[in-house]
């Protein structure tokens, strides 16, 4: 869905998480498009999670905000076990979704694996981000390839963002 070089087999480009681990990124007024999923107990329901991301995916193709390849971000959060929010990166504005601006400071590593390693990673996270100094304010995740593509390429890579 998210790839320029799409075919039958493989939909998302194969991920190089060298680029992303150990980095101190920078954003001031990042631009996304955010919209929620519920979710119980921290698990996205059924169904919803893909429905939402191609309604998100078709709102930025339809107003021309689709970001390059390169650029390309799908961060996920939650604001408490019952619901989640996506954010997808997208170039302009649109009327049709709420926009929303990221700004900050974000210590990155890179996990692979289950998503059920979450609550580990966090752990990992949040001794490294105060070896560092620092203390976290939020999360977010950055699933990197969907789970058929991270069976085809080997890896289940995830970003995670601390904002610090």
């Amino acid at each position: 869905m998210f790839a320029d070089n799409k075919s039958e087999t493989e939909c998302c480009p194969k991920f190089d998480p060298i680029p992303w681990d150990g980095q101190e990124i920078i954003w001031c007024d990042k631009l996304f498009i955010k919209d929620t999923v519920p979710q119980l107990f921290h698990i996205p329901l059924p169904g919803i999670l893909p429905k939402k991301i191609s309604a998100m995916w078709n709102k930025i193709e339809a107003a021309g905000a689709k970001p390059e390849n390169k650029d390309f971000l799908m961060l996920m959060s939650e604001s408490s076990q019952w619901k989640g929010e996506v954010y997808i990166s997208v170039t302009k504005e649109i009327s049709e979704a709420e926009n929303i601006k990221l700004s900050g400071t974000y210590l990155t590593r890179v996990f692979d694996g289950a998503y059920n390693n979450i609550p580990k990673w966090i752990k990992e996270m949040e001794s490294y981000v105060s070896q560092k100094g620092k203390s976290v304010k939020n999360y977010y995740f950055y699933h990197t390839t969907c789970p058929k593509c991270a069976q085809k390429h080997g890896h289940n890579y995830t970003v995670v963002f601390a904002e610090v």
